[in-house]
């Protein structure tokens, strides 16, 4: 019970019911009318039938498919050899996969990735060999996306892109973590600020969490509380109802000790509900137009964050795409430099 700690000046912050606000403005009711009045005008509605992919910037006269094509043909004679030409196994595979990528809209895609993976690797930026379903998938071995043989090692394309089941692609790449913003920034000034943003996660009241922040409400001493909160388990998302079920002691305490029973009864009723917003570690939505003709967004920090989830982006035709900055990619870089500097 810190005096000061922050709290509310009044007990009025609430939303008031109809009855309340005629009361509070008796002379102005034409106000309340007004609220009334602008609701009925506001009209959203959300598409949840177009996908709002971004478009690779080619050159003039260019075809993006045929760019894509040119470029895992020429991966693919890379990594196989001339002779590849002339394999069935090679080659029927990588027109298959091309076909699928061109049936399901997902060229421009393709090159978006494999542009700033290049852009990555040009710039000596350390990056990951792959990781996920994309390794299953040729085109992306030969578009140097990944560095996984998908033919070697007998992986299969439909788990990465399947027509039968209509999903956004995701391919994860991994940057070092001194490298990862470069990349990012790269994105952003190729593709246009207002059509790039990081995407919001939200961090929800665990069992522990949520018991110290209703005790801290009702104003049960710390110990009290914390001693509640440690008898929740540590190891796994166990709710506070599962937990009394669970342990004999605490059933017995929440049945006997009233002050108890109400801080987990309320407890119980906010338990789930996000806490607090913050940034996703990885993931960057990139949009054909600008992002806020979609979705709300909240600067944090100097950076555009969407304030929907990645599973809402998807759902409204949004492409999520993954940057992840892993510091062993940090150490292995700096490992095989002090390597090659003591040679």
């Amino acid at each position: 019970n810190d005096p000061d700690r922050m709290t509310f000046e009044t007990d009025e912050f609430y939303l008031k019911s109809p009855e309340e606000m005629s009361i509070r403005f008796p002379n102005v009711p034409e106000a309340i009318e007004n609220t009334v009045k602008i609701a009925d005008m506001c009209n959203v509605e959300l598409d949840f039938s177009t996908h709002h992919l971004p478009e690779y910037t080619l050159p003039e006269n260019a075809d993006a498919y045929e760019l894509l094509e040119e470029l895992a043909y020429e991966g693919m004679v890379r990594k196989y050899g001339e002779d590849s030409l002339g394999e069935e196994a090679v080659v029927g595979r990588l027109e298959y996969e091309l076909s699928v990528i061109r049936q399901m809209g997902y060229v421009d895609y393709f090159l978006i990735v494999w542009d700033y993976i290049k852009y990555a690797r040009d710039n000596h930026i350390t990056v990951g060999p792959g990781r996920g379903s994309a390794a299953g998938c040729l085109v992306s071995y030969c578009l140097d996306i990944i560095t996984v043989d998908p033919l070697r090692h007998d992986l299969i394309f439909e788990r990465f892109l399947n027509p039968e089941r209509v999903s956004m692609p995701d391919i994860d790449s991994d940057f070092s973590s001194f490298g990862r913003q470069q990349v990012i920034d790269y994105v952003v000034n190729k593709y246009g600020q207002d059509n790039v943003a990081q995407i919001v996660t939200f961090g929800t009241l665990g069992a522990r969490a949520t018991i110290r922040d209703v005790g801290r409400a009702m104003g049960i001493p710390n110990s009290r509380v914390d001693t509640m909160a440690k008898m929740m388990p540590s190891m796994g998302r166990v709710s506070i109802e599962e937990a009394i079920d669970q342990n004999p002691q605490l059933k017995k305490i929440y049945q006997e000790d009233m002050e108890i029973r109400e801080l987990f009864d309320m407890s119980m009723q906010i338990e789930g509900m996000p806490r607090h917003s913050s940034v996703h570690a990885s993931g960057i939505v990139v949009s054909k137009d600008a992002i806020d003709n979609y979705v709300p967004l909240k600067k944090v920090e100097g950076n555009m964050v969407t304030m929907f989830t990645m599973n809402e982006l998807e759902e409204l035709g949004l492409l999520k795409m993954d940057f992840l900055g892993l510091k062993n990619l940090d150490v292995i870089d700096q490992s095989v430099k002090i390597i090659k500097s003591n040679r």
